[in-house]
């Protein structure tokens, strides 16, 4: 989230101002805290809003967020009575950015309300900072007798390093403990708080018992491949310049049975995402700098912090062919359905989508592989909550950030049925036994999704241009329209319909109706003034058409500024 400069955040008042917790922060040494706070002061009139990728903003006015976000993390840690992380990125944003996310108990993100306080803390001034901290403290009952134990992780930015070391400045005022594990990618983090919390039980709280839980699955899958040829197992991977190419580095010896993998934008010359990473892929459809590709060789990027991962290739005539969130999604539902169709088990597979997932997917998983699909609203937390619905719930943006989520009773029946059953009942029992342990359950983990696309190409024997002939997208067009506010537009329907402003939905509507295997939808941005407009259709041409009028429809009714709308791209 960009910073803006301008009137404070005032947060609502506590009822009484020194209760209980008020005498619990004294003894805490109140005078520590603001001797403390001063040394990471706040810049006068910044706002910052804590959003679905937490805190970020240019690196050199975060640091009183670093050292407020570990006082919270300790609060947050003495309320769940668990351990809490909190992860220095800014992911997919250039290197000068940086930012920061906690993370809850089962390693997903923070919960709602606790966002609103993170935002509250984020942006009190120095005076204020005890009375929101009590505030904080009484609203949501915590007990600050209760100890208190936070992780930190963080990128490998030039200044994530100084500013996890404000977050310890935070948690050790507060009295909390910590563990640093330093350089981590995003997932990783996440992993390690779900595996301290669930004492033991998902995984070994270590990048030794994350590297291992999630080789020994893959060696094991791949064992039972049928098809060897060395040209078939390698990938080449592109890291963004980021952390994900020193933990793919440290881990690789580890799963190299079964894969090699040649690393390019590994961070020792290019910038962090400059011309690199899975957002510049997907966003420019075309690959990174600094790789070399033959024709139909299985190439892969990582984003920033490796919680995204999207695949390609060019085919024999040199074109580009990306596979993105939803093919990806695609091919692991498809494979998760065959398995329990082998098993004889008959639970419910769901597949999450936003509404930007190609309408192509969606189609050719209801009526091809019979798995439903669900639509939910644009963000990783509403995903990831309703794929928890499931038996066996699995969702990814078009991004490419996503993963699949297996209930506890899904996981005890099939260890048994892979110990009971017989001949290839168990085979497929032990298959999906192995990658349930290759998913990273707690957050979309590119390491994690690339092992497990890896096993599912190598055990179905498959080439990467027969995955991607699997469908054909229908070709789609992304547009941004400048409004004076964009809270003129409200949505329904996961975001499908648009509700406001009056008139717009049937524009929307007629527009569709001109072309072939059409639709069309308007959402209003979560970060800036603009209204993000998609349509796809038959045809690009027809895309590119039905994306524009609906542009000119939302620049006359939603109060547009500036140009109109220009055809051509």
């Amino acid at each position: 989230m960009g910073g803006e400069w301008g009137q404070s955040v005032i947060c609502p008042e506590s009822a009484q101002e020194w209760t209980q917790v008020g005498q619990d922060l004294l003894d805490m040494d109140l005078g520590a805290i603001t001797k403390y706070s001063a040394l990471h002061a706040k810049p006068n009139g910044l706002i910052l809003q804590y959003g679905t990728a937490g805190f970020r903003t240019k690196a050199e006015h975060l640091d009183h967020v670093m050292f407020r976000m570990g006082l919270l993390a300790v609060l947050r840690s003495k309320q769940t009575k668990s351990t809490i992380g909190v992860m220095v990125t800014a992911s997919h944003n250039p290197e000068e950015d940086n930012g920061v996310k906690l993370v809850d108990p089962l390693g997903e993100m923070l919960a709602p309300s606790w966002e609103e306080h993170a935002t509250c803390l984020a942006n009190a001034e120095e005076q204020d900072m005890q009375r929101v901290l009590i505030d904080i403290s009484e609203k949501e009952a915590v007990n600050l007798q209760q100890d208190a134990f936070v992780v930190i992780g963080r990128d490998t930015r030039p200044s994530s390093e100084k500013l996890s070391q404000s977050v310890i400045d935070g948690v050790t005022v507060l009295g909390g403990q910590f563990h640093d594990y330093g350089l981590l990618t995003t997932p990783q983090l996440h992993y390690m708080v779900y595996c301290r919390n669930t004492g033991g039980r998902y995984g070994k709280a270590t990048i030794e018992g994350y590297y291992q839980k999630l080789s020994k699955a893959f060696v094991e899958l791949t064992k039972q491949a049928s098809c060897s040829g060395d040209e078939y197992r390698s990938l080449k991977v592109d890291c963004a310049n980021g952390i994900g190419a020193l933990k793919l580095r440290e881990m690789e010896h580890y799963f190299s049975q079964g894969l090699s993998v040649q690393l390019f934008n590994d961070g020792s010359k290019g910038k962090l995402n400059h011309l690199c990473g899975a957002d510049f892929v997907k966003s420019h459809q075309k690959p990174p700098q600094g790789m070399e590709i033959k024709s139909n060789e299985r190439c892969c990027s990582f984003d920033g912090d490796a919680d995204r991962i999207v695949y390609y290739y060019h085919d024999a005539d040199g074109h580009f062919h990306l596979i993105d969130g939803d093919k990806i999604a695609t091919l692991i539902s498809s494979f998760l359905k065959e398995l329990l169709v082998e098993i004889g088990e008959s639970l419910n597979i769901g597949v999450v989508q936003t509404a930007y997932a190609n309408g192509s997917s969606t189609r050719y998983l209801e009526e091809v592989m019979k798995v439903p699909v669900y639509c939910t609203k644009t963000g990783v937390k509403h995903l990831h909550h309703k794929a928890q619905e499931f038996d066996i719930g699995v969702y990814f943006e078009a991004n490419g950030h996503g993963t699949a989520l297996f209930s506890t009773a899904v996981e005890m029946k099939i260890k048994q049925s892979a110990e009971q059953l017989e001949d290839k009942k168990r085979k497929a029992a032990k298959m999906l036994e192995n990658i349930i342990d290759l998913f990273n359950q707690a957050a979309g983990d590119a390491i994690s999704d690339m092992l497990v696309i890896e096993a599912i190409l190598a055990l179905k024997g498959l080439t990467v241009q027969q995955w991607d002939a699997l469908y054909t997208d229908l070709p789609n067009r992304q547009l941004k329209v400048q409004v004076a506010d964009r809270r003129v537009i409200s949505t329904t329907n996961a975001e499908r319909q648009a509700v406001t402003p009056p008139g717009l939905q049937e524009a929307i509507n007629d527009l569709v109706k001109k072309y072939k295997l059409s639709r069309a939808f308007v959402r209003p941005s979560g970060t800036e003034d603009v209204v993000r407009v998609y349509a796809e259709a038959d045809s690009q041409e027809s895309a590119d058409h039905l994306a524009h009028e609906v542009s000119l429809a939302v620049f006359q009714l939603a109060g547009g500024i500036g140009e109109r709308p220009q055809p051509g791209f």
